[in-house]
């Protein structure tokens, strides 16, 4: 009677469930299995944004257990095990009618529960002792399958197009909440399924950040480069109705474009005026932000360490003398280069000290070098990558200048 919108092919979810098990395996090697709780976690391991959670056996079939929508999951998973669930005592007896007993020690996306949730399951479950495993999942996501890879280049493709129909409908005298709706209407009639999670718990942020002038060093609370004063304390993204993009001012615009659920990030700096009129000061440190870009997205090899590139960038940002307001300045500055980025827009790995994993073909990654201009603006870039074989290739077009729009 119903027809989904996708239905995620049975191969595809079969290789993802043998790829966490073997990342099981080798990083929580005490857990026969792992219980899969956030939304993001549960459409891939599910095919659905299940009401409820998974549990993945070493050995068995994954049971997704739902509160309610079990004619909805079935429609868009390839699941056989689909269960109705009102407590968590209910788990232990479902998993084993299923054929996929619940072990002793398992692992658990911990960070998919509030605290009250995780509290209620540990204690429906005494007999179990739950492990961390969020970081195997995480792992597990890094790496993109084919079927994945064109959802993540037709993503950016989109972002791409979309900010360039950006420049020719915006102008000075706009107000950064205006220029938001703009790219809305333009990112909607594109195919943007209106969602952005971030993938950090807590964290909440919608279309993205759109920075006239100073604005983009406005205190933050989000964790990224560029400050936002947003519409409203209550609702700190998009832009203000208060600040005007006035002739003269630099205008960063932070976004990311979600098709039919992959991510793509990418940053543009706009100036109101000519190129000619673009200050000394604005042309240095986008100058810097893009050498930046171009050096690190060359070491973004197979084998080479997230860490060693997040290293190369402070280097050349130190040398430029911009040490201090790379990646923002006073508290508003943070300590990576770029991230992992897919189904949220934060995903391993994270570009910053102690993530030395090496780089994978496969992984999608996004790199935003940004310099701050206290007084003035920010200013920089951000493009999303594919890693593969021979090494990176830009999936949301090249390293751009500053767009000048009159």
């Amino acid at each position: 009677m119903f027809t989904p919108g996708e239905r995620l092919p049975l191969e595809e979810l079969l290789n993802r469930h043998a790829r966490c098990r073997a990342l099981l395996a080798k990083h929580a090697p005490s857990a026969g299995g792992i219980l899969v709780t956030g939304t993001p976690n549960l459409y891939y391991m599910t095919g659905t944004a299940a009401n409820g959670l998974a549990w993945l056996p070493l050995e068995g079939d994954m049971v997704l257990a739902v509160r309610k929508g079990r004619e909805r999951a079935r429609l868009e998973s390839p699941l056989a095990s689909i269960v109705t669930f009102r407590s968590y005592k209910e788990l232990a007896g479902l998993c084993a009618d299923a054929g996929s007993p619940l072990t002793p020690t398992l692992a658990a996306d911990q960070s998919g529960v509030s605290w009250e949730q995780g509290r209620m399951l540990l204690e429906r479950m005494p007999e179990r002792t739950v492990i961390p495993g969020d970081a195997v999942i995480a792992r597990t996501r890094a790496v993109k399958s084919e079927w994945e890879l064109a959802k993540m280049r037709e993503s950016c493709s989109r972002i791409n197009s979309g900010y360039a129909r950006l420049a020719g409908r915006i102008h000075p005298g706009m107000s950064e909440y205006d220029i938001a709706r703009v790219l809305w209407d333009i990112f909607l009639s594109m195919g943007h399924t209106g969602s952005f999670p971030t993938g950090l718990h807590g964290s909440m942020i919608t279309l993205g950040h759109i920075d006239a002038g100073e604005s983009g060093n406005y205190p933050s609370a989000y964790d990224g480069p560029l400050g936002v004063k947003g519409a409203h304390p209550s609702s700190p993204s998009m832009g203000s109705r208060h600040a005007v993009w006035q002739k003269g001012e630099v205008l960063a615009v932070d976004s990311g474009f979600n098709f039919e659920g992959y991510i793509s990030d990418k940053t543009q700096i706009f100036f109101a005026g000519e190129k000619k009129d673009i200050p000394a000061d604005v042309r240095k440190a986008q100058d810097t932000a893009m050498l930046i870009a171009e050096r690190t997205a060359a070491a973004l090899k197979p084998g080479a360490s997230p860490a060693a590139v997040y290293a190369l960038s402070l280097d050349i940002a130190k040398q430029a003398g911009y040490a201090a307001t790379f990646m923002g300045y006073g508290e508003n500055q943070v300590r990576f280069l770029g991230h992992g980025i897919g189904l949220t827009v934060s995903e391993w790995p994270i570009f910053a000290w102690g993530f030395d994993e090496p780089l994978q073909p496969g992984m999608t990654v996004a790199l935003e070098p940004k310099i701050a201009l206290p007084g003035i603006a920010m200013v920089g870039i951000e493009n999303t990558y594919e890693i593969t074989e021979s090494g990176a290739r830009s999936l949301t077009g090249e390293i751009a200048g500053i767009v000048c729009v009159r």
